[in-house]
């Protein structure tokens, strides 16, 4: 190997590290903002209701909200815990009836402000277990139940 393709091969790896670096600390500082609840309309019949997806930068909750056309999140009807990172086909039971029709709101909830990890403290308008946002928004999903 001559000098020019050492030379050639050492930038052209260098600027491979280099991309590679830029690209995970993107990652990292931008990781907040992949935030995000994926819901789909579904049979609660059976006493629970499901989020597809969920991505939380830390342990939180996934929290099941009545709502309505306002949009607005009504009382909470279900609740199920969430690690940080990607939460596939998470589960939680239905603490009172649902029926056929009704909107429900999947939030992604924080684990701050409480007095225990690992138990669901928030109440409608509380700041423990609250509610995440993300640009100002809530993170969440609306669904119809069927």
């Amino acid at each position: 190997m001559n000098i020019f393709s050492r030379k050639t091969l050492t930038n052209a790896t260098f600027t491979l590290a280099l991309a590679t670096s830029a690209s995970l600390a993107m990652a990292a500082h931008h990781g907040d903002h992949e935030l995000s609840v994926k819901g789909m309309d579904q049979d609660v019949s059976g006493g629970t209701v499901s989020a597809h997806m969920i991505k939380a930068a830390e342990n939180g909750w996934l929290v099941v909200h009545r709502t309505d056309k306002a949009m607005k999140p009504g009382p909470v009807v279900a609740y199920a815990p969430l690690k940080k990172g990607n939460n596939k086909d998470v589960t939680a039971i239905l603490q009172e009836p649902v029926k056929s029709g009704e909107m429900l709101m999947l939030m992604l909830h924080g684990e701050d402000g409480g007095m225990k990890t690992g138990v669901f403290e928030y109440t409608l308008g509380a700041k423990e277990d609250g509610p995440v946002r993300k640009d100002g928004k809530l993170v969440m999903d609306v669904i119809t139940a069927k």
